[in-house]
């Protein structure tokens, strides 16, 4: 009897066996109380491709933003940072809405310069993110403005600019900075902007969209006399600590830059 209690045993136990290395090949991970696996970082790469491709812009920067928190040791995470900082251009400049901008309704007596100065952004991004072809504006019309600060992050050290709103990041440009550490570091404010800039170069005064002219297509001053953000006529340059103390970048770059941040725009320059 004790015997016949023995083997029933062992089939029983067997068979428990046979069904938990059944389910783990099924690719059940879990036993019962855990909870399933989530999501693979390919699922969760497709959602983000299929909601770009539908123009669900904030749903795939969510998803995208969820890869980079799940799955923050994959040799694709900067790629898919990249894919935030071109949705978050992306978003600024088209009408679309976010936590970060409201609706306005034009009011009489309103001009873009001074709707943009009430909400510490430029006359040039409302435009673009209105797609308004010049500066004429109609009262009752709501518009798209953005209401949160910006700020700019330079950091010598690995020659990046970080566009940034209310601390998120919203792109990172490769920048030039100042060779024998001539850039100067602390808190700065943007003070000036100028569209092709002329370059006055030691008492000689160099047009722009000259060659000689090294300012590029925009200047952005700080308040520290001589020192600015700019365009470049080398781009090759860019990414090396080469300049006279000055940021330099990219003349699309800094176009687009120069589009967003309005004067009075907080500069932190570090080592």
């Amino acid at each position: 009897m004790n015997k016949r209690v023995w083997i029933t045993g062992g089939i029983i136990l067997l068979v428990l066996i046979l069904l938990v290395s059944f389910s783990f090949k099924k690719g059940s991970s879990s036993f019962p109380g855990q909870k399933p696996a989530g999501p693979t970082s390919q699922a969760l790469l497709s959602q983000a491709k299929a909601l770009q491709a539908k123009s669900d812009l904030l749903g795939a920067k969510a998803a995208y933003q969820k890869l980079v928190n799940d799955f923050p040791n994959s040799g694709e995470v900067m790629n898919w940072q990249n894919k935030i900082e071109d949705i978050n251009i992306k978003l600024l400049f088209s009408p679309a809405l976010t936590p970060k901008s409201a609706l306005y309704e034009i009011k009489p007596g309103d001009t873009l310069t001074k709707i943009a100065r009430e909400f510490k952004t430029t006359p040039d991004l409302i435009k673009k993110s209105n797609n308004l072809s010049d500066d004429r504006i109609n009262p009752g019309r709501k518009i798209k403005v953005w209401v949160a600060p910006f700020s700019i992050l330079v950091d010598k050290s690995q020659n990046i600019l970080i566009l940034k709103s209310d601390e998120e990041i919203i792109k990172t440009y490769i920048v030039s900075t100042g060779k024998n550490n001539s850039t100067p570091v602390g808190n700065f404010k943007i003070t000036s902007k100028l569209i092709n800039p002329t370059w006055f170069k030691a008492g000689a005064v160099v047009p722009a969209g000259t060659p000689e002219n090294i300012l590029g297509t925009r200047w952005m001053g700080i308040d520290r006399p001589s020192y600015g953000i700019h365009g470049t006529t080398e781009p090759q340059s860019l990414g090396k600590q080469v300049t006279q103390g000055c940021v330099r970048m990219s003349n699309p770059e800094v176009e687009e830059l120069y589009t967003i941040v309005p004067v009075g725009t907080e500069v932190v320059i570090v080592d």
